[in-house]
């Protein structure tokens, strides 16, 4: 059954890479076009990525990208403060915007018959986004209270950041995409300024169209609106080699919650890494469903927990490999670190089971299928394997690097990874317990 399972999703793969309809050229300016045109939906996504996010910010700027994508949304020279949502919305669209640690994303899904528009819109506010003191202040005010509820008033969130402030000390994951709130505070209008004209520049970014449109209209379209944008100097991002941990980390948090938590930060590798398949699957088998490790261990047998999850960081540089627990009270915490260390351990030295592994090749299977249900989630694959990789069409690669993945592949990233002197550990315990 695993085999014909097995052999119909390569089937799958190798079909999809031969009947996908994918194209990629560059305008003269440096912007890099992806298109993927698709007649049996009935709209189109517009996408770009622009390579700027939580590791490009210098220190004491920390959260301008975030920021940034607030201002995006309040006109241009052409397009008035609220006529860009009110032209998308009137014609059946909708928007939205997200900034990650290596990149930003700005999208658009719309009805086919707009390209024209919503291709002008997006070029306006590249070319001639309004900046001033009222909107700078405006939007400041917006991030400051979403970062106040987001984190300052999340214990989870507060213990993620943390976490990377805590186990980072040179690469710049270390700072939080939301950004300090000191660094909020002090962001003037001429480093808003800066930042626009240097990473909102056609060379620093990646046009994605999937949907309903004809090739051949796109093309002229985008060149119409794109390839007049002047170029912009890019500073060199120099990758910082972080130096290796050597010791455990430990941070003690005291929050209004009732219940106490951990999480357990690993060094790890990057999603550019051979390495980051078998960790992605073992962050599945721990944590992933009834039958997962942490549920049927920490949960059922030895009823330490509420809730667990593993997850492995998907980055362009290496992160971390994580892992969160609740426990149902203090005497159950006590216990918990321990229990967690006894199942890593259990894989370190006998590895995983056949059917583990199986199943959590089955869930990134779906996943997968994931990417390619709509227009708009196909424009964020591609985009995403782009910039964290160098080539979108890692995409059609990823199934039969997760296929090839073994249990000796398992345990030995297992004991490469999950060492005491390599990780950091956020505690989280309800502010009575404070001396």
């Amino acid at each position: 059954m695993k085999k014909i399972f097995w052999l119909l999703l390569f089937i799958f793969s190798n079909l999809l890479s031969q009947n996908l309809d994918l194209e990629s050229y560059y305008l003269k300016n440096g912007m890099k076009v992806i298109l993927s045109p698709n007649k049996e939906v009935p709209s189109i996504c517009f996408r770009i990525f622009f390579k700027v996010g939580g590791k490009y910010e210098s220190p004491g700027t920390t959260g301008i990208s975030h920021l940034f994508e607030h201002m995006m949304f309040n006109g241009s020279a052409k397009y008035k403060p609220g006529m860009f949502d009110k032209l998308l919305e009137e014609n059946g669209g909708y928007s939205n915007g997200s900034t990650w640690n290596d990149f930003t994303n700005y999208w658009e899904e719309f009805n086919s018959n707009k390209l024209e528009l919503i291709l002008d819109m997006e070029a306006d506010r590249m070319r001639s986004l309004k900046l001033d003191s009222e909107n700078l202040e405006q939007e400041r005010y917006i991030v400051m209270e979403e970062r106040r509820l987001s984190v300052d008033n999340n214990p989870q969130n507060k213990m993620e950041e943390e976490l990377y402030a805590t186990a980072f000390t040179s690469n710049l994951y270390r700072q939080p995409v939301i950004g300090w709130m000191n660094d909020l505070k002090k962001i003037t209008l001429d480093d808003c300024k800066f930042f626009y004209k240097t990473f909102y520049s056609p060379n620093n970014s990646v046009l994605i169209l999937t949907g309903d449109f004809d090739k051949s209209q796109a093309k002229k379209l985008i060149s119409k609106y794109f390839e007049k944008l002047p170029k912009a100097k890019i500073p060199e991002h120099k990758k910082i080699i972080e130096p290796e941990q050597t010791a455990e980390k430990i941070v003690n948090l005291f929050q209004k919650v009732e219940l106490p938590s951990l999480l357990i930060g690993y060094k790890s590798c990057s999603i550019n890494d051979s390495d980051f398949y078998a960790m992605d699957l073992l962050a599945n088998i721990l944590s992933k469903g009834l039958s997962s490790r942490f549920n049927k261990i920490l949960s059922e047998e030895k009823k330490l927990i509420t809730e667990a999850f593993a997850i492995q960081d998907q980055m362009e540089e290496p992160g971390l490999f994580k892992i969160y627990a609740q426990a149902r009270g203090e005497k159950e915490f006590d216990k918990l670190l321990e229990e967690i260390e006894k199942i890593l351990d259990n894989i370190k030295n006998n590895g995983v089971s056949g059917n583990e592994l199986e199943k959590a090749k089955n869930s990134k299977v779906l996943e997968y299928l994931d990417y390619f249900k709509t227009d708009q989630s196909l424009s964020f694959a591609l985009g995403y394997y782009e910039i964290l990789t160098g080539d979108y069409n890692n995409l059609l690669k990823i199934i039969d690097r997760y296929a090839k993945t073994t249990s000796l592949d398992i345990q030995r990233v297992a004991q490469k990874y999950f060492k005491k002197e390599s990780r950091t550990i956020v505690i989280s315990k309800p502010e009575s317990d404070k001396q």
